[in-house]
């Protein structure tokens, strides 16, 4: 791969689990996998999210960076690069939204102090759907947890990665509009989508990528 460490983020239900584990058995690349199925406190946020917001984020948090610190430390000679299906960053991005503004500003703290000590990926990539895909997405994946996930809250998501990454001078973000895009079922549209992650390279900033295969 162009790139040694991918990470791909995204929206809930765009896809990233489903992409990283193609692209990581593609390339047999090491595969990192958010364990957010194990969260105790995930199916308890969706249905009272004021009472258990906080303990839901600083549980992330914890689970997070210890997982990607361990997993990126280890050298594994024997696969090619690593494909991550989160960042750090989205600790945050979440708790912003979910978080009153005293609770924000006491894990701000404590995302700053940590965040530094973890390696940057070679490209962000950033999935982008709208909200009725995703929407759909969710439900078909029939997890009950998720059936009370919002158009609002989805929206308010996607806004706060767009924010993030304007404010981003040292990370090199890749978006891609995925709307007409099926890289599960369709290959030509996984053999571009898999070229343009792995067999480039992309300056700092943040770069968007509109995928046209109208002509083709």
């Amino acid at each position: 791969m162009e790139n040694n460490f991918v990470v791909i983020e995204g929206n809930i239900g765009v896809g990233k689990t489903t992409l990283s584990t193609m692209l990581a058995k593609e390339y047999d690349a090491k595969l990192i996998l958010e364990q957010f199925s194990d969260n105790p406190f995930l199916p308890k946020f969706y249905k009272e999210p004021d009472k258990y917001s906080f303990p839901l984020e600083l549980s992330f948090l914890a689970e997070r960076y210890h997982q990607l610190k361990d997993e990126l430390a280890k050298q594994d000679l024997f696969k090619n690069g690593t494909v991550a299906d989160y960042y750090f960053m989205k600790s945050l991005i979440f708790s912003k939204q979910n978080l009153a503004d005293d609770e924000y500003s006491l894990y701000r703290k404590l995302f700053n102090i940590i965040y530094k000590n973890l390696p940057k990926p070679d490209v962000l990539v950033y999935l982008h759907a709208n909200t009725n895909r995703l929407l759909d997405n969710i439900a078909s994946r029939g997890r009950s947890y998720e059936h009370n996930i919002s158009e609002e809250y989805l929206l308010k998501i996607q806004q706060a990665y767009f924010g993030f990454f304007k404010q981003q001078n040292d990370l090199r973000v890749l978006i891609i509009d995925t709307n007409k895009l099926n890289f599960v079922d369709n290959p030509q549209h996984y053999e571009f989508i898999k070229q343009t992650i792995t067999e480039k390279s992309y300056p700092v900033g943040t770069t968007r990528l509109i995928p046209d295969f109208s002509k083709k």
